[in-house]
């Protein structure tokens, strides 16, 4: 065990290092992530407007309000691209200790002109989760463009007695000026040799590799193992591995939530969607730990239980519950502990394969695009999720019960080596 910890320290763990600090890969977490409050409220409309109760909705039908709940839900799903393009370049500008409004300014006008107008204006599709990408490649090259002209000071400079938000605005004139000016170029190019617009364009070519992780059983594992290794050398998997691949599973959600919103009752064509991920795969968190933190419990209620286990167990349940996994990760711990890498790795191995089959063969409803917190706990998560069918509660129990499975033989190891450590110490100090 030991040389296998010397393998992980020496050799994954300054991997991983390098790829959690990747200012690139910051900025696209941290970009998605800022239209994530819009996405949730947007589901709580989408909640209302759809609640499985045939009397609900025909009576907001009736007295017409129906119609101003799916205005807020497109008003709010339908910005996340937008959104996204000011906030990877913000994101990815503040890193380089440049001015990281104006540089998401930018990058938001940069977006409106690559994306074509249509006869009601500007497509709403892309300024949405189709325009992800765009607004991925769009936000990182906007902002390393204009840091590097603030960088070599290729700014207008005001006296310093003029208020600082004048400053910045006139600073980001000309780095404004050539990159919008740029992005005007690239439209007019693909538009006078009909190979169409930028967005359609790098949907091909960024959405077809990624898709192969992302949109099918065997890439989601490989995503899984992924993120657990990152996690267990102590780096965030969900930063790094998922950063990469949510554009996709956020498209996959969004196009389901089209289909759901036009017809309840149709087929849905996506399994893999981000509340898949989050609310199916990772329930405690990544690793799947909420099967972890309930083993700690049952047997933080035995007798003859360990002082560490009796310690951590209400430190880990409760957070646990809320997918906040830190304090088993880092507290247990988790990290760099190779006693617990197998169940580690298993668990949401296990959750991918057993909700994917269970929701392709139609046995549980699949994620209609309702977007719920991270912290939402299993069981009230599932029912949301898949637009209040009692299905994907019971598959949420379904594999917690799995999880604690797992984990129990491991961490029953786990345990008895806490009472043989606890057991040496008292002989010393006796």
């Amino acid at each position: 065990m030991k040389k296998v910890n010397e393998v992980l320290e020496e050799k994954l763990l300054p991997i991983a290092a390098k790829l959690g600090n990747n200012k690139i890969l910051i900025a696209i977490r941290d970009g998605i992530t800022l239209s994530m409050p819009l996405i949730i409220i947007g589901s709580l409309f989408l909640v209302i407007a759809s609640f499985p109760i045939e009397a609900w909705t025909n009576w907001l039908t009736e007295i017409g309000i129906d119609g101003y709940l799916w205005k807020g839900v497109d008003s709010s799903f339908g910005l996340m691209g937008l959104i996204a393009s000011f906030g990877i370049a913000n994101s990815l500008a503040r890193q380089y200790n440049v001015d990281g409004v104006s540089a998401g300014i930018i990058s938001l006008s940069s977006f409106i002109v690559v994306t074509p107008f249509g006869e009601g204006g500007i497509p709403v599709g892309f300024m949405g989760s189709k325009g992800l990408f765009v607004a991925m490649v769009l936000g990182i090259i906007s902002a390393l463009i204009f840091q590097w002209f603030i960088n070599h000071n290729i700014q207008i400079k005001l006296p310093d007695a003029v208020p600082p938000a004048v400053a910045r605005s006139f600073s980001a004139l000309i780095p404004g000026a050539v990159i919008i000016t740029l992005w005007l170029v690239v439209f007019a190019i693909l538009d006078m040799t009909g190979i169409g617009n930028i967005h359609e364009l790098l949907l091909k070519v960024l959405g077809g590799p990624l898709g192969l992780l992302g949109n099918n059983i065997f890439g989601t594992v490989i995503s899984i193992l992924l993120n657990s290794a990152f996690w267990f050398v102590g780096i965030h998997g969900g930063n790094v591995v998922n950063s990469i691949l949510k554009p996709i599973w956020l498209m996959n959600s969004d196009a389901n939530r089209l289909i759901f919103q036009a017809d309840k009752f149709a087929e849905l064509p996506h399994i893999i969607t981000e509340p898949f991920i989050d609310n199916f795969v990772y329930m405690g968190g990544g690793g799947a730990t909420i099967g972890l933190v309930i083993v700690i419990a049952i047997m933080a209620r035995r007798k003859k239980a360990s002082q560490i286990t009796k310690t951590m167990a209400p430190l880990t349940l409760t957070p646990g519950l809320f997918n906040i996994n830190e304090p088993a990760m880092f507290g247990l711990p988790v990290v760099m502990n190779i006693s617990l890498l197998i169940p580690f790795i298993l668990a949401p191995v296990a959750n991918a394969i057993i909700c994917y089959f269970a929701m392709s063969t139609g046995l549980v409803a699949k994620t209609t695009g309702i977007a719920v917190s991270w912290t939402m706990p299993p069981i009230i998560s599932g029912f949301l999720t898949t637009g209040g069918h009692i299905s994907g509660a019971i598959l949420q129990i379904v594999c917690i019960i799995v999880d604690i499975a797992i984990y129990w033989g491991f961490y029953r190891t786990v345990e008895k080596q806490n009472l043989e450590l606890e057991a040496a110490e008292s002989d010393i100090t006796v």
